[in-house]
């Protein structure tokens, strides 16, 4: 069970949550949800410990916990199969021991009657914390996560920064620790491991404590939601679609008691006006300015801005924007992409659809000029100003600027306050243009990284799942 008693988190002066409470049982799947900035990301970090609490505190019953950030944790050199491995370090560790003890009985390295011993007890404590089945249980989950057999044995560093995430989730999911907190967990995942995530998700024993902006996926997984925003979070019971529906309801519930109330006290406020100046009514006004001054206001709930934003052509492109003939590539011998040719004419807004590994992020890159082709040819029109948009763009970012400076390197001389203005319609207001980069949750950086895109000009787009973290 995980319970949050009156948490709070100042940054710069002000609150970005302010006596936040809330408990999740075990078997509970609590979704967090509010918009970007909000202060979800870091909700979780103050639960897992990795950020400091300005006040209240976080209690945890029995048991471990299990954090996936938005970055990956993995070690590039290893194989993804010893990457699994390493979610569970005692199991990992007797397995190094079986493997030296072996090896030394082979090589007559040490006493064999001690060895032998060693080896036994060795057996039987692996056997009993269940490392015989762990193979099985790596393969069942890297599966699930849509990577083959054959990738078991290929280094982490082969992989690109979305499986590399996939790698993370699944050694989560493979320590089955008794709370789990999942920070965007569905990002980078194609439609048959979100379906597979959802049933191993609903399934799972323990707490579960995560944040997405997927509301599809919540809508199979939660039990109740947690809606972060302006400071505050408020639990709704239910699924995602049940939240919308809640909140919905109290909204109107609080408009109709704040229209009742403002009429009440524009009543009040006319009868002390009309007879103020009368000395016959002076206790009653003086009464009444009293239980004005007592009451307590119904707040309304108020709509999080959105970001609004006009991407212009800078320039008219040929007809002809794009043709590219018969591309093909390898990656290290293992083919992505064999014979593909793309016509492109000015006006299409064209999309590449497939299953995870599939080459589309590889077709983009070579079309963007970042990647050559093994073989074939990418022609584009003499006035096309392309720009790239790549799937890990905000892992770009200095994490030392702020986001003003950052946005000003690809401004191309464009003023400070054209620049604000910008920032502004990607919710970046007043001193928020001050923010350090290192302190930004992940959909800010994509908005910082999305803003630094657009200022750039351009005619054609290439974007590689842009809405990521938004």
């Amino acid at each position: 069970m995980i319970v949050v008693e009156n948490l709070t988190k100042t940054f710069g002066g002000r609150n970005l949550l302010t006596a936040v409470s809330f408990a999740v049982s075990t078997g509970e799947k609590v979704g967090i949800v509010g918009p970007n900035g909000a202060g979800k990301t870091t909700l979780l970090k103050m639960v897992a410990g990795d950020e400091p609490i300005s006040a209240g505190k976080v209690n945890l019953s029995e048991g471990e916990l299990g954090y996936l950030h938005q970055e990956a944790d993995v070690l590039l050199s290893r194989s993804l199969a010893e990457e699994m491995w390493t979610a569970l370090p005692e199991l990992s560790s007797i397995r190094e021991r079986i493997s030296k003890i072996e090896e030394a009985l082979i090589l007559e390295n040490g006493d064999p009657e001690t060895l032998a011993t060693e080896l036994n007890d060795s057996h039987d404590r692996f056997k009993l914390l269940g490392g015989n089945g762990i193979d099985a249980s790596i393969a069942r989950v890297t599966d699930g996560l849509g990577f083959t057999t054959a990738d078991l044995g290929k280094p982490c560093g082969d992989f690109s920064g979305g499986w590399r995430m996939r790698i993370s989730l699944a050694k989560i999911l493979l320590r089955r620790d008794e709370h789990l907190l999942l920070d965007e967990p569905t990002n980078h995942l194609d439609k048959a491991s979100k379906q597979w995530l959802a049933q191993e998700l609903a399934e799972y024993p323990g707490a579960v404590l995560m944040v997405t902006h997927d509301g599809d996926f919540l809508d199979r997984v939660a039990t109740r939601i947690l809606n972060v925003e302006q400071g505050r979070v408020r639990s709704y019971p239910g699924n995602y679609s049940a939240y919308l529906e809640g909140k919905a309801n109290r909204q109107a519930q609080l408009d109709n008691e704040a229209d009742r109330q403002e009429r009440e006290i524009a009543r009040q406020e006319q009868f002390i006006e009309r007879f103020r100046s009368k000395a016959t009514k002076a206790r009653q006004v003086q009464s009444r300015i009293k239980a004005l001054d007592r009451i307590d206001r119904v707040e309304r709930m108020t709509n999080s801005g959105a970001t609004k934003f006009q991407i212009k052509s800078s320039g008219r492109v040929e007809h002809r924007v794009l043709y590219a003939e018969s591309i093909s590539h390898d990656w290290e011998d293992s083919p992505v992409l064999l014979d593909v040719s793309l016509e492109v004419e000015r006006g299409q807004k064209i999309v590449l659809v497939g299953h995870n590994g599939g080459g589309k992020s590889t077709f983009l890159r070579i079309l963007a000029g970042e990647v050559e082709s093994s073989e074939g040819s990418v022609t584009w029109a003499e006035r096309a100003r392309r720009g790239y948009y790549a799937q890990h763009q905000d892992e770009s970012l200095d994490p030392s600027l702020t986001v003003l400076e950052e946005v000003r390197r690809s401004a191309q001389d464009q003023p400070d306050g054209a620049l604000r203005g910008i920032l502004g319609r990607f919710l970046f207001s007043a001193d928020d243009v001050f923010k350090s980069v290192r302190m930004l949750s992940g959909g800010e950086k994509s908005r910082v990284a999305l803003a630094k895109f657009l200022v750039q000009p351009n005619n054609v787009l290439l974007l590689d799942e842009p809405t990521n973290h938004l």
